[in-house]
């Protein structure tokens, strides 16, 4: 498939699964389509649209079945196809204001735009910036200063209040 015609069809696709991700009450974080074989994969990626908390299974399956009906309806995709709808993974980059509100309380790694590596708890979050808590030191980070950030993953991860 040509470049333009990939472009057209995950245009295509994104409009047709968005409106059924945004009912749902989620956000629509991804659309691809690949080739594997003869078959093609759908893969959608949603999330919360903000703050903490994750999408449970149930939620995710029937937006799942939802997504499923309306590429079937639609006919968007020429022969047979796998859906694959998931959340993003812990290891997803922050990126957006919207993903540094999502974890917040979370442990955060982040490399700033000097080159400085900071591990922190994300205490706040906001459309400027973040605050980071290390070692009872707290610090705000404008997003035009973080040049990377990731959540950490804690296996023994303290009591939320």
């Amino acid at each position: 498939m040509s470049p333009a015609r990939q472009s057209e069809l995950l245009d295509r696709l994104r409009s047709a699964v968005e409106p059924v991700v945004g009912a749902a009450g989620l956000f629509l974080e991804d659309a691809t389509v690949a080739a594997a074989g003869r078959r093609k994969v759908v893969r959608v990626v949603v999330d919360l649209p903000d703050g903490p908390g994750g999408v449970d299974s149930d939620r995710l399956s029937d937006v799942s079945r939802e997504i499923s009906t309306v590429l079937d309806d639609a006919d968007l995709l020429e022969g047979a196809y796998t859906l694959e709808v998931s959340t993003p993974g812990t290891d997803r980059p922050l990126t957006e204001p919207r993903h540094y509100r999502r974890a917040l309380g979370r442990l955060v790694a982040v490399r700033t735009a000097a080159g400085r590596d900071t591990t922190g708890r994300l205490e706040e979050a906001d459309d400027a910036g973040v605050v980071l808590e290390s070692d009872g030191r707290r610090e705000r980070l404008g997003y035009t200063e973080i040049s990377r950030a990731r959540v950490e993953i804690e296996l023994n991860r303290p009591d939320e209040d």
